[in-house]
């Protein structure tokens, strides 16, 4: 792992102030140019360059974030995100070189948040990163004000104190993202959102070109929670099948 030093100033509007984000990319060009876009922002960034590096870095140098490539030597990002995951976690932002459904599933499934198909725009890339972080800031103090409590929908329980939900069968584990996602559709049950609206509810991103990520992210959710609870309206959006009492 490689510290990058970088005495530049954060841009307005960014969430960059003391944050470390450690770049995991085997491309050094790729890797250098994240490297140097997020310093510009005014972050701290290290960069490491394989699997077991990656692994390494983060248990010394805890950062806020990671950018992962999925594609590394050693172990791929994949197993990277779930050793990472195990032991604190973190906000990922999964790099892929290919435009696959499966591989963006599976890394959504090992706990990435969001996923950026190359190329990319390193505009983006940064945007991302803020948008991630700042939904970090924003669970934090929903913790410390619990005002939502519990919402049941049937067999379905959403406990915002806590951050879980639960089905009949248990506890369903999901990530970060995930969460934020059954909440937004929780609060209109029934109720239609488009994903131009989901994204601009829970990743904070106003470019309709994120599209295809609440795609994903409404197809691993349903992975988790079982299909039927999702409505696709089509061309529209999505909607919670709450049950009607």
């Amino acid at each position: 792992m490689t510290e990058i030093q970088q005495d530049n100033q954060s841009t307005g509007g960014t969430v960059s102030s003391q944050r470390r984000v450690l770049v995991v990319e085997d491309e050094p060009t790729i890797a250098e140019s994240i490297a140097a876009r997020l310093g510009a922002e005014g972050f701290k960034v290290a960069v490491a360059h394989d699997g077991p590096g990656a692994v390494d870095g983060f248990h010394t140098w805890q950062p806020d974030l990671v950018v992962l490539d999925i594609m590394l030597p050693g172990f791929d990002g994949l197993e990277v995100c779930r050793r990472i995951q195990a032991q604190r976690p973190v906000p990922v932002l999964m790099l892929t070189a290919r435009d696959d459904e499966t591989d963006l599933l599976v890394g959504l499934g090992v706990g990435a948040d969001d996923y950026m198909t190359k190329p990319f725009s390193m505009r983006e890339l940064a945007a991302r990163v803020n948008v991630l972080l700042r939904r970090v800031e924003r669970a934090q103090q929903a913790a410390r004000t619990p005002a939502l409590g519990s919402l049941r929908f049937g067999e379905l329980e959403i406990d915002h104190v806590q951050r879980r939900v639960r089905l009949a069968s248990g506890d369903v584990h999901l990530t970060p993202t995930e969460f934020d996602l059954l909440a937004c559709l929780a609060a209109q049950p029934r109720a239609v959102l488009t994903r131009e609206q989901l994204l601009a509810e829970v990743w904070d991103w106003t470019d309709a070109s994120g599209t295809r990520t609440v795609d994903s992210h409404v197809k691993a959710l349903r992975r988790k929670i079982g299909a039927s609870w999702i409505r696709t309206v089509h061309g529209v959006g999505y909607a919670l099948e709450a049950p009607l009492s």
